[in-house]
């Protein structure tokens, strides 16, 4: 089993409780633990870290680049999970659904299928229930029917393949990026020029592993063409960029997090974006995203166009942003 088949989900019903003294001259937490515990990576105790799994005599500890302390440690591991999730009545809003595949509305806050933090309440779960064994199992046990994915606080369309034959099929359409894709996003300020494209390269940044960044050299090509639809609140000075602003971004690539390290590389990160939304907005913005309830980054996933992989007929589907993202828009028009 691995690392990542393991959850802690606030029962209290706790899996394997490891304990090892430290002399407190071992250099880093994290390091220290991982020499004294072989059997745990450093990556695995660094999660257990975060998780406040990890205490030095009964006080939880939460920064493993923090210099390693005399005493005795204790690791709670979570309990084991099985690795196959389990179908879950989970309401879905259906665009389009035949025998061989099927396109819905995914709310922001639903992550596609499970992984450490979202274990339930995902996509994968809500499609196991609606269409059953029917769904494509070439996506592994834990990703039955998933050719692509959404962030998890990203809403919008996706699809899902039911048949094994439509599967391999939107996955080569993928690969190809022979997709029709465009995203809704409101920003910080305003990406200049108003229209373009951005063609960079994009991998995991050298400073946090769990964040992407744009790179020099290494890391894949990312294609994203981007249109400022609309400008909020006027600039504050002669020559400065508008308060906010809704941008259509079109895929030409799929890379992790893509739209929104290409519009944050541009001065313009996405409103509300936790990972990339460096920089406050201006105050009137601030108090527009309060007052509109946005919890998560604005953007979603509009439009969705493909030739059906086993019958040829073309689809497209398009929708529009749900009630967070609309409020706020609508509330920065009157700016």
């Amino acid at each position: 089993m691995n690392d990542d088949d393991f959850q802690d989900d606030g029962t209290g019903d706790a899996g394997e409780v490891l304990e090892v003294s430290l002399h407190g001259d071992e250099g880093r937490l994290d390091r220290a633990l991982a020499i004294a515990l072989p059997q745990l990576s450093r990556a695995r105790i660094q999660a257990l870290i975060a998780a406040g799994a990890v205490s030095r005599e009964g006080a939880r500890l939460s920064d493993g680049a923090s210099r390693a302390q005399a005493g005795l440690h204790r690791l709670v591991l979570p309990r084991p999970v099985a690795a196959t999730p389990r179908p879950e009545a989970i309401p879905l809003t259906v665009l389009f659904e035949d025998a061989d595949l099927i396109v819905v509305d995914k709310p922001a806050g639903m992550a596609a299928h499970p992984a450490p933090g979202s274990w339930t309440g995902t996509l994968v779960n809500a499609l196991l229930h609606r269409c059953g064994a029917s769904l494509s199992g070439i996506g592994g046990v834990a990703r039955p029917g998933i050719v692509h994915r959404l962030d998890k606080d990203t809403s919008g369309v996706m699809v899902a393949a039911k048949s094994d034959r439509a599967h391999a099929g939107l996955s080569a359409l993928f690969a190809a990026h022979d997709i029709e894709r465009s995203y809704v996003a409101l920003t910080r300020g305003a990406p200049e020029p108003a229209k373009g494209r951005i063609q960079t390269l994009i991998g995991r940044a050298s400073s946090d592993r769990k964040k992407m960044a744009v790179l020099r050299s290494g890391g894949r090509e990312a294609i994203t063409e981007y249109a400022v639809q609309q400008t909020f609140g006027a600039p504050r000075k002669p020559g400065a960029a508008p308060m906010a602003a809704r941008v259509l971004c079109t895929l030409h690539t799929g890379r992790t997090h893509q739209i929104r390290v290409h519009l944050a590389s541009k001065g313009a990160p996405i409103l509300g974006d936790p990972t990339y939304g460096s920089g406050s907005p201006a105050a009137p913005v601030r108090e527009a995203v309060a007052a509109a309830g946005l919890s998560r980054q604005a953007l979603h996933a509009a439009v969705l166009g493909f030739v059906h992989p086993v019958t040829g007929e073309p689809l497209r589907f398009e929708t529009s942003p749900p009630a967070d993202m609309a409020a706020l828009e609508r509330l920065l028009s009157e700016l």
